[in-house]
């Protein structure tokens, strides 16, 4: 597995795209904009998927799934929601091909075999889940319901990046149903705080909570909560959303229910959701020149272990050794690999390891046996020390949760290192140039300023942060009076 990675300094977009190839987690696919996920990453997104899944039973939601096709008239019925997504969709129009009449060997579609109703390819799934929903609510008793479903979408995108902007993505969102308007509030705070504890604790990755501006809102929520994250490039990449819907969907399509004072009301709504955007996040926060560096909780293979030998008589001496590591470890709850193929060298075994971001690796060889030590060597900081081999699974449990501890604090400080205070447009664009990363300035709260600046550098409000300390300022843009500042950023 050659590495021959471009420098992230050279160009970071080309090492990214290297870095996703090289080290097996995905590629391109036959279709324009799709990816393959191979083995290794997917075994990378079942990790995030078995933590958030764990998660979202523990508050109280249950999976389900629902159609991948939506009817055009449902689709239509919340319209901003339509409007919102209406560039990106995929539309089904035919449901059968016939053989064409002048060359035998290819398919035509049958023009006899039109839908009656167009189909829309589901971007999000809000209408059909609450043409569904309507169904299941008459009552308060009915209330609430927790749904969440694994499932993927369709957006037509036109420039595809792997894993961070595909046409087809794999994700999850939750749709959920409330009695009133302070419970559905109160379950978007809660989901964005879920996923902010995901990204935080379990990969390591650094997260900023707050609000989004109404043009950045998801098309047809009255409010928007997010997580935002910063990558070594100084761009932000918005790591999860949670939507307050309001009663907008269930009064487009008529979901009411009888409340304890025997009253019909509409019913309150939320969506949430993060996707196999997270494995770009992860890519982009922690690795390196010399491949993935993954965070222990998500990495496949915790540990590998290479037998370094000369002759069938060694492998085998090795082995027992290599063995009862496995096995102990296993018993720890690590995941361990003993990578005895004998069609690799060990530089060679060493360096794929590398370049896939295992945590930890053992080399064992002849002279290790004579001194009773193996060889652990780190991904993240590329140093090396010899342990007992009665000290080695103890070591091993100790360094993985230091390696995922120091993962977090390296990226929580570059996130911090890069959060620059400006008062004026001219420092705005200096700053954004010369080190990116995220902007705090004070906005005067209007759509036209908003827009006015990400025409003039690109740069858009990531969020209004929640913790944002209320203080009196001036727009930097507009020089009009402005409370709190608010997060700018370049943005993937």
């Amino acid at each position: 597995m050659s590495k021959n990675l471009t420098k992230r300094s050279e160009d970071y977009s080309k090492w990214y795209n290297e870095l996703v190839v090289k080290a097996d987690l995905a590629e391109n696919s036959a279709v324009r904009g799709c990816m393959v996920i191979k083995p290794y990453g997917y075994a990378i997104w079942e990790k995030m998927q078995a933590e958030l899944d764990r998660k979202f039973k523990e508050t109280g939601h249950q999976n389900a799934y629902f159609p991948l096709f939506v009817p055009k008239s449902l689709f239509e019925a919340e319209e901003k929601n339509a409007e919102g997504f209406a560039k990106e969709c995929a539309v089904v129009t035919h449901y059968r091909l016939k053989t064409d009449p002048e060359d035998a060997s290819k398919l035509v579609v049958d023009p006899n075999a039109r839908l009656e109703e167009e189909l829309i390819v589901r971007p999000t799934s809000e209408a059909i889940i609450w043409n569904t929903y309507r169904g299941w609510i008459q009552s308060y008793r009915d209330l609430p319901i927790l749904v969440n479903q694994w499932a993927n979408v369709v957006r037509w995108e036109m420039r595809t990046r792997l894993f961070l902007r595909t046409a087809e993505f794999l994700w999850q969102e939750g749709h959920t149903a409330h009695e009133t308007k302070e419970e559905a509030i109160a379950e978007t705070e809660q989901m964005n705080n879920v996923y902010a504890d995901f990204a935080e604790n379990f990969m390591a990755i650094p997260v900023i909570k707050g609000r989004k501006t109404e043009s950045e809102r998801f098309a047809g929520a009255e409010d928007t909560y997010c997580i935002e994250a910063l990558m070594q490039d100084g761009k932000a990449l918005q790591a999860g959303t949670s939507h307050f819907l309001g009663q907008n969907f269930a009064k487009a399509f008529d979901v009411k229910f009888t409340s304890k004072e025997g009253k019909l009301d509409y019913v309150w709504a939320t969506s949430w959701g993060v996707s196999t955007r997270l494995m770009g996040a992860l890519i982009m926060t922690h690795s390196d020149d010399n491949g993935l560096v993954l965070p222990p909780n998500l990495a496949p293979i915790q540990v590998v272990i290479v037998p370094i030998y000369k002759g069938q008589d060694q492998l085998e001496q090795i082995s027992v050794v290599a063995n009862e590591l496995v096995d102990d470890l296993r018993q720890k709850g690590i995941s361990v690999r003993f990578d005895d193929r004998d069609t690799f060298r060990p530089g060679a075994k060493f360096a794929q390891y590398e370049l896939q971001g295992v945590p930890l690796r053992i080399a064992i060889g002849p002279k290790d046996l004579e001194k009773g030590t193996v060889e652990l060597a780190r991904r993240d900081t590329l140093t090396k020390q010899f342990v007992a081999k009665d000290e080695a699974i103890d070591t091993i449990a100790s360094l993985l949760k230091e390696i995922q501890e120091s993962l977090h604090q390296k990226a929580t400080q570059f996130r911090d290192d890069h959060i620059t205070e400006v008062n004026t447009f001219d420092e705005f664009k200096e700053v954004l140039e010369s080190k990116g990363g995220f902007i705090s300035a004070h906005w005067d709260g209007t759509e036209e300023t908003e827009q006015k600046i990400k025409e003039l550098t690109k740069a858009t409000i990531r969020c209004i942060p929640f913790d944002a300390k209320e203080e009196d300022g001036k727009c930097m843009y507009s020089g009009k009076p402005s409370k709190v500042r608010v997060l700018f950023a370049k943005a993937y």
